[in-house]
């Protein structure tokens, strides 16, 4: 027979391993939601100082995100010490940058990750990058749910075409689907760039026989219609050997995106096109 001193501790044992199994399925939970994906230190663009200008800059950059990232006032204007900057805020668009001669950085949100997503992804992200590129000027770090990048060069409103990335499912499919995810992408970026819309952000879904094909193709605010025409068409050619056949993939860079699913994996509905 068991004692009771012998049961409490099995009872106990039970419920610190309940808690813990609860604290590890939040966790994947939110990964699930707003997964980290990459980042790049950008080691050409060199290191800077603790105590310096560009510190100091950086620090009141990230002050400045986290406030803007969160309000819908649309427009910002702020100093700097390199020279006059601008920190546009179009948060409901889930847009935020700041630029200068020597300064950039941006901040754009997924097109249904704004407000209160908005600013828990960069949050997350900026914590993220000073711990994975400490004392790096340059550097990039993307998750689902956002992209945050920062340079010392002046890089507003030009495609980045050397930052990026391409991630896929290993299943395969027939050549008839190579056709099918051009088109949906050419689509995509069509309602993206044109008429009425012109947010840079669509998302949409295509009636596949029996399964429903889900895509979003999205580019940073500070880029006008035909530079984000430009990128999304560059990084579908340079990562052609990545997205074909593939059940679902995506390429990512600091100034474009584009993703493809079985599955849905936008928080809001999206139309059938």
């Amino acid at each position: 027979m068991y004692s009771l001193s012998s049961v409490l501790k099995r009872l106990i044992l039970i419920h610190v391993l309940a808690t813990q199994l609860l604290h590890i399925n939040s966790e994947l939970s939110l990964n699930t939601t707003n997964a980290y994906l990459n980042h790049k230190c950008l080691v050409s663009q060199g290191k800077y100082k603790p105590g310096s200008e560009y510190e100091k800059l950086l620090k009141l950059t990230i002050k400045n995100f986290y406030f803007e990232s969160g309000n819908k006032e649309g427009f910002t204007l702020s100093g700097s010490t390199t020279g006059f900057s601008a920190i546009h805020s179009d948060n409901k668009e889930g847009f935020t940058l700041s630029g200068s001669s020597s300064f950039s950085a941006i901040l754009q949100c997924r097109g249904d990750s704004y407000g209160s997503k908005c600013r828990d992804c960069f949050a997350t992200a900026a914590a993220a990058l000073s711990r994975r590129c400490p004392w790096y000027k340059g550097k990039i770090i993307w998750y689902d749910q956002c992209l945050l990048s920062i340079s010392p060069k002046y890089s507003i409103g030009q495609i980045d075409y050397d930052n990026n990335f391409c991630m896929f499912n290993a299943k395969k499919l027939g050549w008839d689907f190579l056709i099918t995810w051009v088109t949906f992408m050419d689509n995509l970026t069509t309602l993206a760039t044109t008429g009425d819309n012109r947010t840079l952000y669509y998302a949409g879904k295509k009636q596949l026989k029996d399964d429903m094909l889900y895509g979003m193709v999205q580019c940073t605010k500070d880029l006008n219609t035909k530079a984000c025409e430009e990128c999304l068409m560059f990084n579908s050619v340079h990562f052609q050997d990545c997205l074909n056949f593939r059940r679902g993939a995506r390429f990512v860079s600091r100034s474009c995106t584009f993703r493809f699913e079985f599955y849905p994996f936008i928080a809001k509905s999206v139309h059938i096109i």
